[in-house]
């Protein structure tokens, strides 16, 4: 039976995966020793525990070259023609828990957008929804995170952002991650060894410009606001690159959460397809998970309240 063509909202969620080398370090080598990791399983090398992550200066790394240039996702028309979209991430919001407690200060950081701030030019509207993410813990629908989000799993809150700005006043990933850096070097230092499951983080991505340039750009402008885990716990989905025998492991950090706004047509939502059923999941486990950890998410909210 002949492989079905992938869709286009399949083909986004590839390119929005975050691939990342996968290291290999002994215990030694991590701060604080066992008490400072969080991995669940550890190799024998030798005579010491071989722990696995991937670094945190990885991750952003990886966003350098979209930042500067947009993430290319090509878009394929009904009628064949294919069309590549630009699209820029954003640091929409990221969490942060380790084992132990911060040495300074807890690094909370936001922009300078305050919580009553409208930023509802982008479609139009004039109002901006409230949310509370703690209040719903008690809904059963969410009994699939509560085992790794309590707080006896959750560890210490090290760092956390949320963005409130319009989208029009932000600068891309890499750019807000090397300003934040500057006073929290830890975004820069830890390891996803290091993190407790509850440790997430949130990209907002906005179109920027189409190759070739297409006529009804709205078809495919739609922004997205996907979500990953950056704990060692999670990574499931570790292969090796080049030869299965020599080449160096990967982890892809795949969204576990999507929320959208601005998806109008069928272009990201393909006719026959599973796009309808999957987008509904991952909205729900982008919601589940907000709720488990009693985040507030403004990008959330507003993606939320003006989804289509």
């Amino acid at each position: 039976m002949p492989r079905m063509e992938s869709t286009n909202l399949e083909v986004f969620l590839r390119a929005a995966t975050p691939r990342l080398p996968w290291r290999s370090a002994s215990m030694d080598c991590f701060q604080g020793g066992p008490s400072s990791v969080w991995q669940l399983d550890s190799e024998k090398n030798g005579d010491a525990v071989a722990v696995e992550y991937f670094a945190l200066a990885d991750l952003w790394e990886h966003y350098a070259e979209s930042s500067a240039y947009g993430l290319p996702v090509p878009v394929r028309g009904l009628g064949g023609t294919v069309v590549t979209q630009h699209l820029v991430p954003y640091l929409s919001a990221v969490q942060i828990y380790t084992t132990s407690r911060p040495n300074s200060s807890l690094g909370v950081s936001r922009s300078t957008g305050s919580e009553t701030d409208s930023w509802s030019n982008d479609s139009g509207a004039g109002e901006r929804s409230s949310w509370d993410a703690a209040s719903d813990d008690d809904d059963d629908d969410d009994s699939a995170f509560k085992d790794v989000v309590s707080s006896k799993h959750r560890g210490y809150l090290n760092f956390q952002y949320t963005e409130w700005d319009s989208p029009y006043d932000r600068v891309p990933l890499s750019q807000k991650v090397a300003e934040l850096a500057q006073e929290y070097p830890c975004l820069m230092s830890l390891r996803s060894a290091e993190l407790s499951p509850s440790s997430w983080m949130s990209v907002a991505w906005y179109p920027t410009y189409q190759i070739p340039a297409h006529r009804n750009h709205r078809e495919i402008s739609a922004r997205f606001l996907t979500y990953h885990s950056i704990s060692s716990v999670f990574q499931d989905n570790i292969h090796r690159s080049g030869s299965k025998c020599n080449g160096a492991k990967i982890a892809a950090l795949s969204p576990f959460g999507l929320v959208t706004y601005r998806m109008e047509g069928d272009m990201w939502r393909w006719p026959g397809s599973t796009d309808p059923r999957r987008l509904s999941e991952l909205h729900w486990a982008a919601s589940s998970w907000l709720k488990q950890v009693g985040a507030h998410h403004p990008d959330f909210v507003f993606f939320t309240s003006h989804h289509r």
